[in-house]
């Protein structure tokens, strides 16, 4: 059975099964696992064994992982994940404050970078 298949079909994926079809590393999906947003069963020989579910579930955690969010958030949020194109209304709460707080760092950078540049204008005439 292929990979693709096999996470359409049912059976468990292995690590490195799941982590072709997701575009991430065994490394990254233990990290997952290791901080509450993925789970695993274990086989009789100590493999984990992912439900074919899961591949869309890491694919959810990577677009909010790159979005910013924290991995604390995201755990908090993975009961408003049940489409990987969207996030539930019970999300929004959370990320208005994320987005708050990037649009806070980036007027303080904007500030520094205005302060950084005339600085440079008053050194150079």
């Amino acid at each position: 059975m292929s990979e693709a298949s096999r996470a359409r079909g049912g059976s468990a994926l292995r690590i490195g099964e799941l982590a072709a079809l997701t575009t991430t590393t065994p490394r990254m999906l233990r990290h997952y696992e290791n901080e509450g947003l993925i789970a695993a069963e274990r086989s009789s020989t100590g493999q984990r064994l992912f439900d074919p579910s899961v591949v869309e579930q890491v694919r959810s955690i990577r677009r909010l992982l790159a979005a910013g969010l924290p991995v604390a958030a995201v755990r908090e949020l993975l009961d408003c994940i049940h489409d990987t194109d969207r996030l539930e209304p019970c999300a929004v709460p959370m990320l208005v404050e994320h987005l708050q707080v990037y649009d806070g760092r980036i007027a303080e950078l904007t500030t520094t970078r205005a302060a950084l540049q005339g600085l440079i204008d008053a050194s150079t005439t």
